[in-house]
């Protein structure tokens, strides 16, 4: 049976659901995730983007760079995803937005010549000094 798993903003107006295992789970620690989501870390899960759906409401978009376009809840401004023109057949997906983000522990950081060096985070885990998959 395949798994399909659900999240959404913290209003409730965009909801999304994907199928396939909660795996590829990266802590980033790039600047720009750090400016578009207020936080110090983001954690996205990679998924296919045709397991991907939008089930309610329309995320806006917001082009962080020429190759990153983040979604993001107009209403509350939960940030939900992105897509990347290196990876387009895939899209990212913020673990935080999960209905159950307990099940989806990241198994890499990735971005790690941005890290803030005051930040001490899950460090059994290997790291990419960028992203490499």
């Amino acid at each position: 049976m395949e798994e399909v798993h659900s999240g959404g903003c913290h209003c409730g107006h965009i909801r999304y659901q994907f199928s396939g295992p909660l795996q590829d789970i990266a802590h980033c620690h790039c600047s720009i995730c750090r400016k578009v989501s207020g936080g110090i870390v983001t954690t996205w899960i990679t998924v296919p983007a045709a397991s991907f759906q939008w089930l309610s409401g329309t995320p806006s978009r917001y082009d962080s760079s020429s190759s990153c376009a983040r979604y993001f809840c107009p209403r509350c401004g939960a940030q939900l995803a992105l897509v990347t023109l290196l990876s387009p057949e895939s899209i990212d997906v913020t673990i935080a937005s999960l209905d159950h983000p307990e099940l989806a522990p990241a198994s890499r950081h990735i971005w790690t010549n941005s890290q803030l060096p005051w930040l001490h985070l899950d460090e059994h885990l290997p790291g990419e000094p960028e992203e490499t998959l």
